[in-house]
């Protein structure tokens, strides 16, 4: 029995492991006293940040082109996409004459955003325009390329045979005018003087040609323009080249450095060109706007304008041009701030 006492009395387990218990228990509490702190941290650390900005939002002016142009398509196709991109902008398009006047309008505040020719943008800087230095891009689009449309019968072969016959050379303030004007005279023609200059768009050139009002008349848009293709379903057309014009065109003046050597493929106007090519001159158009316009709202629509490539490419062939890539040169005005943001965060 004294034996079977000693057994009996023998210590217990929970004082021989009580040392053990209480470490254990000491690293649970530290644990949950960690995560008590990292959750207070947590909150304050949340509660000190400065709010998230609202997101871009207010009405914004686009400025486009004429009627039926390549300016006013691209305008449409980019406000359906800019809804779902920016719910809270409220995008307004304005057309215009065209490139020339698109950079005295946001130049002067009158656009927020609008697309513009390169050479256009350089001609406004060169001659003192109002703010010219506060104009910003946000990206590189597509070229526009010179088009001189005639009748297919047309003795017209250069613009050099343009000599005293009735050719439209685009509204006043378009950027069209502007090449035009500069063609002719690298063609030793005086556009005051020794054409018949009638002052009129895209939306009327056409019909003034079909209904034989118009001897030829000269286009800068992207390829191809819908109202030069609906002309040619209704009338035999040809276009002349404009590759001979090239070297003169870039002795004439600083400027016209803009321009480049281009070609229109045989695919650009099939039923027009039956499979040939034509030489021509080519000219970048940028989306631009100020220094006065938010970096945020800058930032989204570079990133819209990007990556709605392909969905307006599919019905402006032009806008499949617009590339990552070259986006980023914008000369002859540098990018806003808001645009730099853009390419800064897709820099691989």
């Amino acid at each position: 029995m004294a034996a079977t006492r000693s057994l009996v009395k023998e210590p217990h387990p929970v004082r021989r492991s009580g040392a053990g218990g209480r470490l254990r228990l000491g690293r649970r509490r530290a644990l949950w006293a960690a995560g008590a702190v990292a959750v207070v941290c947590g909150l304050l650390t949340w509660c000190l940040m400065p709010p998230s900005p609202p997101p871009p939002g207010g009405k914004v002016i686009f400025g486009t082109g004429v009627r039926t142009g390549v300016y006013e398509r691209y305008g449409t196709l980019f406000k359906q996409r800019l809804s779902r991109d920016l719910p809270d902008v409220d995008l307004r398009l304005r057309r215009s004459q065209g490139s020339v006047q698109n950079v005295e309008r946001v130049a002067t505040g009158k656009t927020d955003y609008t697309i513009t020719a390169s050479d256009a943008l350089a001609d406004y800087k060169a001659s003192g325009g109002k703010y010219a230095s506060r104009i910003r891009a946000c990206a590189r689009l597509y070229d526009d390329y010179m088009q001189l449309i005639v009748p297919r019968d047309s003795p017209v072969r250069s613009a050099k045979d343009l000599k005293g016959l009735r050719v439209g050379v685009g509204e006043r303030r378009s950027g069209v005018s502007l090449v035009t004007g500069r063609l002719l005279e690298a063609a030793g023609l005086d556009m005051d003087r020794d054409v018949r200059a009638v002052r009129a768009g895209i939306d009327r050139m056409p019909r003034l040609l079909s209904e034989g009002r118009l001897d030829a008349f000269f286009w800068s848009g992207g390829l191809p323009t819908t109202a030069i293709e609906r002309l040619a379903d209704r009338t035999d057309i040809r276009l002349v080249q404009l590759g001979d014009l090239v070297p003169r065109l870039h002795e004439i003046e600083p400027e016209t450095r803009y321009y480049r050597a281009a070609v229109l493929a045989p695919d650009a106007y099939p039923t027009v060109q039956r499979g040939q090519s034509v030489k021509t001159v080519a000219i970048a158009n940028l989306l631009v706007t100020t220094d006065r316009t938010d970096p945020a709202l800058t930032e989204g629509i570079t990133r819209s304008v990007i990556r709605s490539r392909d969905q307006i490419g599919r019905e402006v062939h032009a806008a499949q041009k617009v590339d990552l890539r070259t986006a980023i040169y914008t000369d002859p005005v540098p990018l806003h701030e808001g645009a730099r943001r853009y390419y800064r965060s897709v820099k691989p």
